[in-house]
């Protein structure tokens, strides 16, 4: 029997609490034989992430695959486990998450029905939640009103989606083939590209299904996090890189005809650009802000439209005023969503 899913597990330096992961993954799945774990240690030094991996691949041979490579980063660890997927669906986990067992039988059986019957949803969506390690509270990000429940559809179907419900990697599980096609290509050595990937595929994926279940569970609390903000100033250019690379793979107005899911596009765009006009007047870089200023002028030649819309909209506005005052405001304001929404 062909395998009905991937999951790919990047590690590095991961043997602290990988387990719990794969073993979300492979136990959680009641150890199904359509399930394959692709895990990539990438170049992993300081731990013995490598054995591990091995460990849990002679547990279960028929489940499990283990590739070492040298560093790369985390989109490089992703783009080989998509490289090497067998399942005809993909899904990312990263090696300090893990998957809901309930919420993810309830995805195999979805899965599972659409390859037997030959109906290949390019693209399933599920909630995931924010697990805080410093408080022990909860978050959960789902998608109602905004995607209908357990139909398959098309952008054309879809709603408005809020400030708080972006799709990110948490909660895509894609048709591996779209991620084939796409061009989808992370670049080394960068964080963030978690945002490329849920955004780079998105005008190949036709049809839709949102299963109401909250599979992923995403730690929030370490403090060599990429979302922690400490982090984010020091790799603000990191930042910018994964942005560039989004504002140029469309021009969201003549190369996206669906009009929603351009809209979608249009203010996940803008929420990227937004962050970093943030982190930008956080950073204590003396070239700090001539960078945030070029990075908008190269959106500005790059498309006008969007330009317009993602500097002067309402997001833009709040996240771009001038001088010090403003960017005090600026700041306050980013801190005052990140308390109450707390996404870092």
């Amino acid at each position: 029997m062909g395998k009905t899913i991937t999951f790919g597990v990047p590690c590095y330096n991961s043997a602290e609490y990988m387990d719990h992961c794969i073993s979300s993954i492979v136990e959680g799945s009641n150890e199904a034989s359509d399930v394959e774990v692709i895990i990539v240690d990438d170049g992993s030094t300081k731990d013995n992430t490598l054995e591990k991996a091995n460990e849990w691949r002679e547990r279960y041979p028929n489940i499990v695959k283990v590739i070492h490579q040298e560093n790369g980063g985390h989109g490089r660890a992703v783009m080989t486990a998509i490289q090497n997927a067998e399942g005809a669906y993909f899904k990312v986990v990263d090696s300090d998450d893990w998957l809901d067992k309930d919420a993810l039988l309830a995805l195999l059986e979805q899965l599972r029905a659409f390859v037997a019957y030959q109906m290949f949803v390019d693209l399933v969506v599920t909630n995931y939640v924010y697990e805080h390690a410093e408080d022990g509270k909860q978050r959960t990000v789902e998608y109602g009103f905004a995607l209908p429940k357990r139909k398959v559809c098309d952008w054309n179907q879809v709603g408005h989606f809020n400030m708080t419900q972006y799709i990110l990697m948490h909660a895509l599980c894609y048709r591996t083939t779209v991620l084939h096609e796409c061009g989808l290509d992370l670049p080394a050595h960068t964080f963030y590209v978690d945002n490329i990937y849920a955004y780079v595929p998105l005008p190949y994926c036709k049809t839709l299904y949102y299963l109401d279940v909250d599979l992923y569970r995403y730690f929030i609390g370490r403090e060599d996090q990429s979302v922690n903000v400490d982090m984010q100033i020091a790799r603000i250019d990191q930042q910018l890189t994964v942005t560039r690379i989004m504002m140029r793979a469309y021009h969201l107005y003549d190369d996206i005809p669906q009009k929603r899911l351009r809209s979608y596009m249009i203010g996940h765009l803008t929420l990227m650009m937004s962050v970093c006009s943030i982190i930008s007047k956080m950073s204590t870089a003396p070239d700090a802000r001539k960078n945030l200023d070029d990075f908008w002028h190269e959106l500005m030649h790059y498309d006008i439209r969007m330009y317009n819309r993602a500097r002067h909209g309402i997001v833009g506005t709040f996240t771009n005023f001038r001088g010090p005052v403003g960017e005090r405001v600026t700041i306050a304001i980013y801190h005052g969503a990140q308390k109450l929404m707390k996404f870092g």
